[in-house]
């Protein structure tokens, strides 16, 4: 019997439930073909961040007024198009090249905080044949210290804006910062097409070099989405009509299997790529049809059939406690000239 990984992704019907994360990969030709032959059932460009946008609709701005006959040139207009930067433009190239080329959803993304006019932008990546747009909110980090319910506010505006000025998905990238993460996804039920749970932040450092603060993207851990699990049953038991993708830490077809089962429709996948290339994601498909036809089931919709009942408060404490209680044989850390046996807390016990 023939399985069917198909899967629903908002308005999006996706051949497969693997979706290739915003990153440097979905920007270039090769890969995006390689991708597609090994199966993944959309891609997502790499993020045009705000500011980008912000310097493309000054840049506009400067254009406009070039209408007027013997006007000089403005020195910032000479500079913006000297300037060899990944700016919007070429975004828009970028989405127009790819759409045409691949046979599967192409998913615009941009990154920014959720105001300003540089939303309107949106609008632009739709005309270049975007067949979804993705927004990783990105909140800035700021001495005023908002009320959550002003931060929440300000998302649900934003969605709503895009939404009323675009004709294809939006996609919301959420971080895990959020106050009541359900409550902000019932808000957004029928504004978004889609969360994306979680979005990736660049990892912070102080260097003892020059006392500054740096930072740098690194990638996911494998099989460190099992700290999403219990957010994403959340999140569908409280809206279980906001359709999900779960994102970092994917790092096996186990993983993927379990995401669909807590409540995602698809999955996010960037740092399994980066590390054994394209052709992980058809063994990744092949693993899942494997997993279903052994459970005697032959689609995803037969497995969304089975994801677990989303435990109660009173559940999670009762597993919390049995965990606590749990006698897991000590375990051993080890260096160079001794060994430390630890009892199950951690704690030292004996050294040799």
């Amino acid at each position: 019997m023939p399985i069917d990984l198909t899967t629903e992704y908002g308005t999006l019907h996706l051949r497969s439930p693997i979706i290739i994360g915003a990153c440097p990969l979905t920007a270039q030709e090769m890969s995006r073909i390689a991708l597609v032959s090994a199966g993944a059932g959309a891609i997502v460009l790499p993020s045009l961040f705000e500011e980008q946008i912000r310097t493309w609709n000054q840049k506009q701005g400067f254009r406009a007024t070039l209408s007027t006959p013997n006007e000089p040139v403005p020195k910032q207009v000479k500079q913006l198009r000297n300037a060899v930067i990944h700016d919007a433009d070429s975004y828009l190239d970028l989405v127009k090249h790819a759409s045409a080329e691949v046979s599967i959803p192409v998913i615009a993304s941009i990154n920014g905080a959720p105001h300003g006019n540089w939303l309107d932008f949106t609008k632009r990546l739709e005309s270049a044949g975007a067949t979804a747009i993705e927004f990783n909110i990105r909140l800035a980090a700021t001495r005023h210290c908002p009320d959550p319910s002003e931060v929440e506010n300000s998302i649900v505006d934003a969605v709503q804006k895009i939404s009323e000025i675009i004709a294809i998905p939006l996609f919301v990238k959420l971080g895990r910062q959020y106050t009541s993460l359900s409550h902000l996804a019932h808000r957004l039920l029928f504004k978004a097409q889609g969360l994306v749970l979680f979005g990736q932040a660049p990892e912070f450092d102080i260097s003892l070099e020059n006392f500054q603060v740096v930072s740098r993207w690194g990638f996911s851990e494998p099989g460190s989405i099992a700290s999403s699990f219990e957010s994403i049953m959340r999140v569908h038991a409280i809206a279980p009509e906001m359709p999900l993708a779960a994102s970092g830490g994917i790092g096996s077809s186990s993983d993927l299997v379990k995401v669909l089962l807590a409540g995602a429709d698809a999955a996010m996948v960037t740092s399994a790529v980066y590390r054994d290339g394209p052709d992980i994601i058809a063994s990744w498909l092949d693993s899942l049809g494997i997993f279903l036809e052994r459970h005697d089931m032959g689609s995803l919709k037969e497995l969304r059939n089975r994801r677990p009942k989303l435990f109660s408060d009173e559940d999670i404490r009762a597993f919390y406690v049995k965990a606590l209680s749990s006698q897991p044989d000590p375990y051993l850390i080890r260096s160079a000239n001794r060994t430390l046996e630890c009892d199950r807390w951690g704690h030292i016990k004996t050294s040799k």
